[in-house]
């Protein structure tokens, strides 16, 4: 099965990236602005884009290293099945953040436009923790001109 796979450098505390993962008021400043049920393990997370969107239950946590999330939700569909994962691995004065968007059933044009549009959130998850301001959804970078 195909993965998306991202890496990310981010000049910051684990702790901080940690709660950006972890927290509907985290979530909200990277990824979508409308995020409601984040918390603890086996919560279910709904991220709303216009409305519509995936929702995750927490899978794993292991504070300041890892966040697991387990697609449960209907919306998209080809994420049935998915699982979304961010490792956090201090190296070279930096943290990296180790993304996975795994368990895909088949590479899809969909699959390469998700793969785009999460490096443009992790770079916005970057832009948040190092500089206080990110660019959660809908202020994030539009790939395409039918968003």
């Amino acid at each position: 099965m195909p993965d998306i796979l991202h890496s990310v450098g981010i000049k910051g505390a684990k702790k901080d990236i940690y709660e950006a993962l972890t927290t509907n008021k985290g979530l909200s400043k990277w990824w979508t602005r409308d995020t409601i049920g984040s918390g603890e393990l086996g919560s279910v997370i709904q991220f709303r884009f216009d409305g519509e969107g995936p929702d995750f239950e927490v899978a794993e946590l292991k504070p300041d290293r890892l966040v697991r999330w387990k697609h449960v939700g209907k919306i998209p569909g080809a994420w049935m099945g998915t699982e979304v994962s961010f490792c956090l691995q201090e190296e070279d004065g930096q943290i990296y953040v180790l993304f996975k968007h795994g368990l895909w059933k088949e590479s899809s044009d969909f699959m390469a436009h998700c793969s785009t549009k999460w490096a443009v959130f992790l770079l916005s998850l970057k832009d948040a923790i190092e500089t206080g301001v990110g660019k959660p959804f809908p202020n994030d970078i539009h790939i395409d001109h039918s968003e």
